[in-house]
């Protein structure tokens, strides 16, 4: 693949607890200077980054909703996606109810993302499974059950969570939604080897924090020291 074209797979991520300001910053200037199609900070900073992306126009914002645990009441989740709509967010990644899936609470699970889906018509939706924690069973029905209910993607985790996303994980998922809705890989992509196999197993986004995203375009042989 041509990796000029890598920026427009990848969301620029800072939703980390410990991310700063100054992050915040780096991720705008790496937006402005690879056009990367996306950008994400955690809710308070959105009318922030709004605001900084405004003269991007290939560049949009994206609203973190449910992180990282996704068991916000469907209540909370739908306000915040609501207010970053008007904040204005275009993309919209959600964690479905976690503790819910690995219940088994079907309904639960899928009413919360309708809730979410409904509050964001016409906008991007991604539901975060968070793999990480789940059987291959459950990230399967998690991943039909996304789809069911009108997801755009579904997303492999926040990346909070305590291990990373294997290809494998791509792949079941890619086997579990076929061409209903597409996958994005967030957690443990840290290099260009990895970011080709996972793109190799279906992956079509990516969500990915700005040191490694920095690593990886350095790879690429793209970066601009």
């Amino acid at each position: 693949m041509n990796y000029i074209d890598l920026p427009r797979m990848i969301d620029l991520s800072c939703v980390k607890t410990e991310s700063t300001q100054k992050e915040r910053e780096l991720m705008v200037k790496l937006a402005r200077e690879y056009n990367f199609i996306c950008c994400f900070a955690m809710p308070q900073f959105t009318p922030w980054l709004v605001e900084a992306t405004k003269d991007l126009p290939d560049t949009v914002v994206g609203a973190a909703i449910g992180f990282p645990s996704g068991s916000d009441l469907t209540e909370i989740k739908v306000q915040t996606a609501k207010m970053q709509l008007e904040m204005g967010c275009e993309e919209f990644d959600m964690v479905l109810n976690v503790s819910a899936l690995i219940d088994g609470n079907y309904d639960l699970v899928a009413k919360d993302i309708k809730a979410v889906r409904d509050a964001v018509p016409g906008k991007l939706l991604k539901v975060i499974l968070e793999v990480c924690y789940l059987t291959d069973e459950q990230i399967i029905k998690g991943a039909q059950i996304a789809a069911d209910c009108g997801a755009d993607f579904v997303k492999t985790g926040t990346g909070w969570g305590p291990r990373p996303t294997t290809v494998e994980h791509v792949k079941l998922l890619k086997q579990a939604v076929g061409d209903r809705c597409k996958v994005k890989v967030a957690g443990g992509v840290r290099d260009l080897k990895t970011l080709l196999a996972m793109i190799d197993a279906g992956a079509v986004r990516f969500g990915i924090g700005i040191r490694s995203v920095i690593n990886i375009l350095k790879e690429a042989g793209i970066y601009k020291d």
